[in-house]
């Protein structure tokens, strides 16, 4: 699983964001800002052996991926709630669970929702947000790339 971003230029710094997780961070050269945004994962998932590999694609478009996909599940949950002001309770509360664990066994990464449970999850803490679930633009491109070089 893969989420996207974008890379560009202001001023002095290139910017690097991920959107869905609200990540933004900067560095002097594209290379440091893309780093930054890997550390910027690393850190806020915060687990031994967990790593980053960020997949640059064309344009100032590219997509992170991670070792552990329950772990950025997680964090996905636990930034989107923590975004709408929502404590474990209530986001608990809004998917109709009784205890908070029911909900934070997600957002701590202990266990793997599946697309319809992971489509609840998200609408609860974020409003009602839809998320856009695509294909990897840059794997596409690359394929574009290779048939043509062939």
């Amino acid at each position: 699983m893969r989420f996207q971003g974008k890379l560009y230029k202001d001023g002095k710094f290139w910017l690097v964001e991920v959107p869905a997780f609200a990540a933004m961070t900067q560095g002097r050269t594209r290379k440091e800002a893309l780093a930054m945004i890997a550390d910027w994962f690393a850190t806020m998932v915060d687990r031994p052996g967990f790593s980053v590999i960020v997949h640059e694609g064309k344009q100032g478009n590219f997509e992170i991926s991670a070792s552990d996909t329950k772990a950025m599940v997680g964090l996905l949950l636990q930034r989107q709630r923590q975004l709408h002001g929502l404590s474990l309770a209530a986001a608990a509360e809004r998917l109709g669970a009784k205890s908070r664990n029911a909900y934070a066994r997600y957002e701590q990464g202990s266990a793997m929702p599946t697309v319809e449970k992971l489509d609840k999850l998200l609408q609860a803490v974020s409003g009602g947000r839809d998320f856009v679930l695509s294909p990897s633009a840059i794997e596409d491109a690359i394929r574009e790339e290779q048939g043509s070089a062939g």
